[in-house]
């Protein structure tokens, strides 16, 4: 799949205030701009809404979190005797089963349902605790399913944030895609090959120690379980954001790949631009579409396959932003 992406849409999971649907406690929604502008051409939306889904009516009484931050409660804003939270977290473990097909989710931020952090959990009192929580849905639906990336929609403004879950979710697909076909020594060792680049630039630590994991595959281990240690090590170490001094290090690895092709002037050039990358002067499509552009005249097929270079569709323009 790297560098060709399907014409095809992928499902992904999405909190329905989030796409224009009046399920807010106040009959109104929260349409995000962002998903539909930037992300309607790419991917089919599966709308969710916790709250209505477990009896709750438009309009209702707001909820909120209450009581201890790491186990809080549900229940109504003005009748605390109300409590959701076993709905709540039922729905969302029913729902995780449900949405086998989804390569990632985008939740509502700040929500007692589907705040993925940083919800508030108020005190006796009326005061918020200074640690906050997880929306009951959100935090029983991802327990559920680890590996899947998600994601609030106020964090995916950040460009770097955004880039970061579009490059998970696109990883998600590929390994889905390679499962489908069986999963086998050679797959999984292909796998990693293409996601090695991707993993150095997000995690450097992640990258020697997945790469230790691997090392002691031997030929009759069983692919399926060892697959399924590396796949979860893999989603948590993306999680990390590359930063600007490992996009660096990564290009300049790439870049010694084609050392003796370039003339001395382009090889300069190259540097260059990596290096006004580093200081922030450019954005990371600079010097990428220059190594592209040399990549395509001295064509080499493992760094050609690298999802590093192709982690999601050209067209999105992620990389123009960070």
């Amino acid at each position: 799949m790297t560098g060709s992406f399907s014409t095809g849409k992928f499902r992904i999971g999405i909190s329905a205030c989030l796409i224009g649907e009046n399920v807010r406690f106040n009959a109104g929604h929260k349409q995000s701009s962002l998903c539909h502008e930037l992300f309607d051409e790419h991917f089919d939306w599966v709308s969710v809404c916790p709250e209505v889904a477990i009896g709750l009516g438009i309009p209702r009484e707001p909820i909120r979190l209450v009581g201890d931050p790491d186990h809080p409660r549900v229940v109504g804003t003005r009748d605390a005797e109300q409590d959701f939270s076993i709905p709540l977290r039922d729905y969302g473990a029913f729902m995780a089963e449900q949405l086998h097909d989804i390569c990632g989710y985008v939740f509502m931020q700040k929500s007692p349902s589907c705040g993925l952090e940083r919800v508030k959990v108020y005190q006796s009192g009326g005061r918020p605790a200074v640690k906050g929580g997880r929306g009951a849905f959100a935090e029983a639906f991802t327990a559920r399913r680890p590996d899947l990336p998600v994601e609030e929609e106020g964090r995916l403004h950040d460009p770097v944030l955004r880039e970061n879950f579009i490059s998970r979710v696109y990883a998600y697909v590929d390994w889905q895609q390679v499962l489908a076909q069986g999963l086998t020594r050679g797959a999984l060792i292909a796998f990693h090959s293409r996601y090695k680049y991707l993993l150095m630039a997000n995690n450097p630590q992640a990258y020697r120690d997945i790469g230790r994991l691997l090392g002691t595959l031997k030929r009759d281990d069983d692919p399926n379980e060892i697959g399924a240690r590396y796949f979860s090590r893999l989603m948590q170490a993306l999680r990390r954001c590359a930063s600007r001094g490992t996009h660096s290090n990564v290009l300049q690895h790439l870049s010694g790949y084609l050392r003796e092709s370039l003339d001395a002037d382009d090889r300069q050039e190259l540097q260059q631009l990596i290096e006004q990358y580093h200081r922030g002067s450019v954005p990371l499509v600079v010097p990428m579409t220059l190594f592209k552009h040399h990549l395509r005249n001295h064509p080499d097929p493992y760094l050609m396959q690298q999802a590093y270079l192709h982690p999601h569709p050209a067209k999105l323009g992620l990389r123009n932003a960070i």
